[in-house]
């Protein structure tokens, strides 16, 4: 017996099924109502000549033929997700816009060099930029405002999909004539107790340095500060240290305005992540842009 070419739609539901866990699920998953549901996994059936999901008044479960067939249709499926984006991309209107969010690091030293390359692919795509802390740009694409937004808080959030897209490093840094340039390096019990130059709640650098020093008494800020560059004007006038990214303090670095000191015991690498709300599919110019900030 000969195997008819299987319906896109009956793998892409019995993917879902394997993916969620029952017919009825998969189902919702993919908008289709139950009986439609069965008519199309029962096609399947029919078109492969297999028994793919056995079916018992307690629920449904794939077969192991079935699970064989889901793992040989996701390259299918997901070169139809390519194509369908590709085609997305190249049906874009003239006029079409873009509306991306980004936390203050990202928006100030990473996007700039995305745009560059992205208009050298879509010219006549409008890209509107707002830089925000990440606790703002995760709640502008949840709630629809953006298409996509870029953050770095540690971890995604739950309710959104993501992708890391680049990742960077914090340092501590001091002005020149700081007692701990003289060390060799300092401990997370001195930089807990160290009055620093924070950014505001809700951004992704000072998450990251609130999780770091978890469980320590820690000073109070002797400066809350919503600008990166700010930040680093006030430690290079010597207000006291801060815990910055390595793209914030490149230039100031380079002309010695401030010193970059060892942190003992501990890693600040970071993730970088591109945001999006949950759909079947992420295409077109929001998605080409997340490749571009990926380096794709």
């Amino acid at each position: 017996m000969t195997s008819r070419r299987p319906d896109i739609a009956g793998l892409a539901l019995l993917a879902a099924v394997a993916e969620t866990g029952s017919v009825g699920a998969g189902a919702r998953s993919l908008g289709l109502a139950q009986p439609n549901a069965s008519r199309l996994l029962a096609r399947l059936e029919r078109d492969l000549g297999l028994s793919l999901i056995d079916r018992s008044p307690t629920g449904s479960r794939l077969t192991a033929h079935g699970r064989l067939v889901v793992d040989w249709a996701e390259p299918v499926l997901a070169a139809l997700d390519l194509l369908a984006a590709g085609a997305d991309s190249l049906r874009e209107d003239l006029d079409s816009h873009l509306l991306v969010g980004a936390s203050l690091t990202i928006g100030e030293h990473l996007v700039p060099r995305w745009l560059t390359s992205f208009r050298e692919v879509h010219p006549h795509v409008q890209v509107r930029v707002r830089v925000m802390n990440s606790t703002d740009v995760v709640a502008a694409v949840e709630s629809g405002e953006l298409d996509v937004g870029f953050i770095e808080s540690p971890g995604r959030p739950p309710t959104l999909h993501g992708t890391v897209v680049d990742r960077d490093e914090l340092v501590v840094i001091v002005a020149p004539g700081h007692s701990w340039t003289h060390r060799a390096q300092v401990t997370l019990d001195e930089l807990a107790v160290t009055p620093l130059v924070v950014r505001e709640p809700g951004s992704g650098t000072r998450q990251t340095i609130d999780d770091l020093l978890a469980g320590r008494e820690v000073a109070a800020p002797v400066m809350e500060l919503s600008s990166t560059a700010a930040i680093v004007q006030s430690v290079a006038a010597g207000i006291g240290p801060a815990v910055v990214s390595t793209h914030a303090i490149e230039a100031a670095r380079r002309e010695g305005l401030v010193r970059v000191v060892p942190l003992a015991g501990a890693s600040l690498r970071r993730e970088l992540r591109a945001i999006w709300r949950p759909t079947r599919r992420f295409t077109g110019v929001a998605w080409d842009f997340v490749l571009h900030a990926r380096g794709v």
